[in-house]
Order: C-alpha cells, then structure tokens, then sequence
C-alpha cells in the first residue's frame, strides 16, 4: 500500500485511472438489481468522459452501444463464457488440421472429443 500512495502522489492520473478501474468492477461485483446497476454504470461513463481517458473511452463507449446486454447479466448473474470457451476450442481443433475437407467427419471428430 505505501509503495501505490508514492506512485499515485507522483502520478495523479495513475490514480484516477486505478480509481475508474475499480469503480467498474464494483459494479460488477456489488451490484445485485439492475436498475441500481444502471444508475452505477451511468455514473460511471460520467467521470470516464470527465478523465478523458482514450483507453476508458474505448470500454465506454462499448458500454453505451450494448447496455441492455451488458445489463442482462445482472437479471441472473450468468454470462456466455462456456459458450465463448467452446468456440476457441472448436477454433483451435480446426486450426490444427487446417481446412476440412470432410465435414461429417470434422464433427464426428468434434463431437468425440468435447462431448
């Protein structure tokens, strides 16, 4: 802790960014309703357009073009990562073989080995 009040005294926008940082994943990891979690994430996107931060930019602005989906994981806490791990996997395997010429055979192959 004494070692981040030295590097935040130096460099106040360390700080401020760090503070942005964890603002965002509180929301996250306190909020249970999604009203409340709107209110936050609102908030939120105000002070990131006060800092000015591009980086912050980046991440507000996929906020604001997807809230209602983003908002979605606060009705029951879940998100598409299996899903989205699945899919490297299926990218991976048909990475190593590149290209598939017998594609019945590519999901029996599929199918054995992830099922």
């Amino acid at each position: 802790m004494h070692r981040a009040e030295i590097l935040f005294r130096l460099y106040p926008d360390l700080q401020q960014a760090y503070q942005l940082s964890r603002m965002l994943s509180d929301i996250f990891t306190h909020s249970k309703e999604r009203i409340v979690a709107f209110k936050k994430l609102a908030l939120w996107y105000n002070d990131v357009e006060k800092a000015c931060f591009k980086s912050f930019n980046t991440i507000a602005k996929t906020i604001e073009n997807n809230y209602e989906k983003i908002l979605n994981f606060f009705d029951n806490r879940s998100t598409n990562a299996s899903a989205e791990s699945f899919n490297a996997k299926i990218k991976a395997f048909r990475n190593q073989f590149r290209g598939v010429r017998n594609v019945n055979f590519f999901l029996f192959r599929l199918s054995k080995i992830y099922a």
